[in-house]
């Protein structure tokens, strides 16, 4: 059925307010059953052997000792999870990274598993596990990986018609760059290193799985995507799709780490073999060696503009280094990387690069922050070098309706002018600085999400609605969504309940990645509201004996219309849904869409940070974010989500980074040694809400989830370099990097 998905500016009565969380009880009692907190009878542990190795050929493996070991009801190596791919190479590479065949290519890489009647057993098994490798030659720097010597990671891969590390080119962009470079009065050329970052989450990786002898399984797990993990799960192990039902639960943070399948296929086939249910949980240290962090970057950024302020041309060449595996990491970047601005010379070449880490998975806008970094700390360089306030440098050079993006399409209606006019006018860009202390500002992008989507919405006899949505709740999407069906139904938000269904129970929904999860689900519930209220207003006019054309619903109520039906009092949703038995029975909406019309998404952020010049310790004193949400449906989801983004960037900025060693082993695989910001290292993170409706979606709804984490790199950046008088190029910029730079500079470097 189509609908009419354009915005309308309507008044709301319930979307915007601030109502409880639905889930909050639960979670903070204790009663919410996250991914480890399920059971089944007779279940198993689950263990998984990984490689000590950053690169080693797996000559042999002996499992004949922890097979004898009493308690140990399966083990599995690859042999195990044969290749039914069909030459689909990318299911192929997650087949491979859940269990290594020839070659470990990675320090944690999986090698073998086990399945034992407890904690202890699974773990001697491991022990008994013998393998005879022979080690390999490793890189882990994305630089060293494009070097011609470099060892190769995938011999499949080709660059240049030979065995390369290049996985990938991208290219995007318009207009003559060496020309623009021309008629510039200041050309800024600087390059920059952002290091690998983990999401942080703090439930690790977990699932309970199950697979009978008729070849139907279960599998329960921590995901932000149940249908897309039942899809990947299914063909991996050669299940029939509709015989493997996924139920997700709840989710302790994901932040897009939480999107690939890592163990979850070596769960169902330990299942499988030992016939009994397997649990399987990641250790921290696994949960770092072995899921998949974001890039690491090396990026070349070159700006020109006349003195007016005016750019003229803009050029980046970004290598992402995507771990052992292809993905499209630098492409993204090359993307992001102008998407803020409308520049009439504009290009962006990203390499995708492969090396000896673990498999690379999204983080919350990914690719986007490490290029915003680059781009936005040399957008400062450029406004200091020809006196303009940064500020009104980008407003001036600033996107809007109309311009053509960097990466192809044309912009509707965008927020990032009013971002930047809020920022210009708020009172943080106003307060005076101390001594040591600096401030910085910038831009980010995110395209948004749409995809897939199914919802059911079923009303109740006493007149209480039961909402069934498919996307996976990782930021407030149930109250959000529960909202959006009290504003359609005319109800009060308490009458409605929401859950989130397993994929027996609803037709295929897209992972929630992308900003995806209020603008799909929105758009799907507001269409199952209104399915359900056809039928409602058909029951009315059955009632009145008039015709359906002359019902209309408001106020949760069905109202006869025009004066010859002046005699007939409305009849409620609770009064239809009493009689529904006998009047042809359950009242229900339905919806399935492909959620089109994702509306790009923009932030600008504010920053105060001070720097100790003896230590260099850098404290953040206060930081804004302004973001347009196109409609806030629950502002303190909102709120929550800008506020979540910047914290991840500020610790992102300032400390976390993965550390390798010589040996290409992960020397800090713990949160004592990788060290996330908790609440005495922030300071209160403000936010401003603005609205520029999205005009593809019924409400104006623009994803908000990840555009808050693409700003602070540079943001902090920028303050940092104002604050000590010389620029960071490099990110984290921890305290020795600020000090390196401070002496470098007293010493005329």
């Amino acid at each position: 059925m189509a609908h009419d998905t354009s915005f309308t500016n309507q008044e709301f009565k319930v979307v915007g307010s601030r109502p409880p969380r639905p889930d909050g009880l639960d979670k903070v009692t204790g009663r919410a059953l996250f991914g480890a907190d399920t059971f089944a009878p007779g279940q198993l542990v689950g263990r998984i052997l990984r490689s000590p190795h950053a690169h080693a050929k797996i000559r042999k493996i002996d499992t004949s000792r922890a097979e004898k070991l009493k308690g140990v009801k399966a083990v599995i190596t690859s042999r195990d999870l044969p290749d039914l791919t069909n030459g689909n190479r990318g299911n192929f590479d997650i087949l491979e990274n859940c269990m290594a065949r020839d070659r470990a290519l990675y320090d944690g890489h999986a090698v073998a598993a086990v399945a034992a009647i407890d904690e202890q057993t699974a773990r001697k098994a491991l022990k008994l596990i013998k393998i005879d490798y022979k080690i390999l030659p490793h890189v882990t720097d994305v630089d060293k990986a494009m070097a011609a010597d470099a060892p190769i990671v995938q011999p499949h891969i080709r660059h240049d018609d030979k065995p390369s590390n290049i996985a990938n080119v991208s290219e995007f962009g318009h207009g003559d760059v060496d020309a623009g470079f021309d008629q510039a009065d200041v050309v800024i050329e600087k390059s920059y290193l952002t290091e690998q970052a983990h999401q942080g989450y703090i439930e690790p990786h977990a699932c309970l799985a199950s697979v009978g002898p008729d070849g139907q399984g279960e599998l329960w797990v921590t995901t932000q995507g149940h249908f897309t993990f039942r899809n990947v799960c299914a063909s991996l192990l050669g299940m029939d799709i509709a015989k493997l039902k996924v139920t997700s639960s709840e989710i302790g943070g994901g932040f897009g780490g939480k999107t690939h399948v890592w163990m979850e296929p070596v769960a169902l086939a330990l299942s499988r073999k030992a016939n009994r249910p397997v649990k399987l949980v990641m250790t921290r240290d696994e949960v770092f060696k072995a899921s998949g962090p974001t890039c690491s970057t090396s990026i070349d950024v070159k700006i020109g503009a006349k003195k007016d302020g005016t750019v003229t041309a803009a050029s980046a060449t970004l290598r992402y280094q995507d771990g052992a595996y292809p993905g499209p990491w630098g492409m993204l970047g090359a993307m992001t990387s102008w998407a803020c601005y409308d520049f009439e010379n504009v290009k962006s070449v990203a390499y995708d690069v492969l090396v000896n880490r673990p498999k690379v998975t999204a983080y919350r806008a990914p690719s986007a922050p490490m290029a915003a970094f680059a781009v936005e700390s040399t957008m400062d360089l450029l406004a200091k070098e020809i006196g303009m306030d940064p500020v009104e440098f980008r407003i001036k050079n600033a996107a809007k309706e109309g311009t053509r993006a960097s990466y192809g399409p044309t912009y509707g209606p965008i927020g990032i002018g009013p971002t930047l006019e809020a920022v210009k006018k708020h009172p943080h860009m106003k307060a005076k600085l101390g001594k040591n202390q600096g401030r910085g500002m910038a831009c980010g992008f995110w395209f948004n999400f749409g995809g897939q989507t199914c919802t059911d919405l079923n009303i109740g006899v006493d007149g209480t609605v039961n909402l069934t949505i498919g996307t996976v709740d990782v930021g407030g999407s149930r109250a959000s969504m529960s909202l959006i069906a009290a504003e359609e139904l005319g109800i009060p938000y308490e009458r409605i309940k929401c859950n989130v269904a397993d994929t027996a129970s609803l037709g295929h929904n897209d992972t929630t990645v992308g900003s995806r999860g209020t603008f799909s689900s929105g758009m799907a519930t507001i269409f199952a509201a209104r399915d359900a209220i056809d039928e409602m207003k058909e029951r009315a006019a059955k009632a009145w004996e008039i015709e359906v054309e002359d019902v209309e619903w408001r106020d949760g109520c069905a109202h006869a219309k025009g004066v010859a039906h002046s005699n007939l009092a409305p009849m409620s949703l609770k009064e239809i849904a009493a009689a529904s038995p006998t009047t042809g029975g359950p009242i229900a909406g339905h919806n399935e869409v492909v959620a089109d019309g994702a509306g790009v998404s923009f932030a600008s952020h504010i920053c105060d940070v001070e720097v100790d010049p003896e230590t260099g310790f850098t404290k953040v004193l206060r930081y804004t974010v302004v973001q347009d949400a196109g409609k806030a449906i629950h502002p303190d989801y909102v709120e929550g989500q800008f506020q979540g983004g910047a914290a991840q960037g500020i610790g992102w900025a300032l400390n976390e980074e993965y550390v390798y060693g010589e040996d290409g082993r992960l020397q800090n695989a713990s949160f004592l040694d990788y060290r996330i910001p908790v609440c005495s290292d922030l300071p209160y993170i403000d936010t401003v809400i603005l609205e520029i409706p999205n005009p593809n979606h019924p409400y104006g709804i623009r994803g908000v989830g990840e555009t808050s984490i693409v700003p602070p790199l540079a943001a902090i950046g920028n303050a940092v370099s104002n604050a000590v008088g010389v620029r960071l190029n490099h990110v984290p910029m921890s305290p020795p990097r600020i000090l390196k730079a401070i002496k470098e500079k007293q010493a005329g470097l």
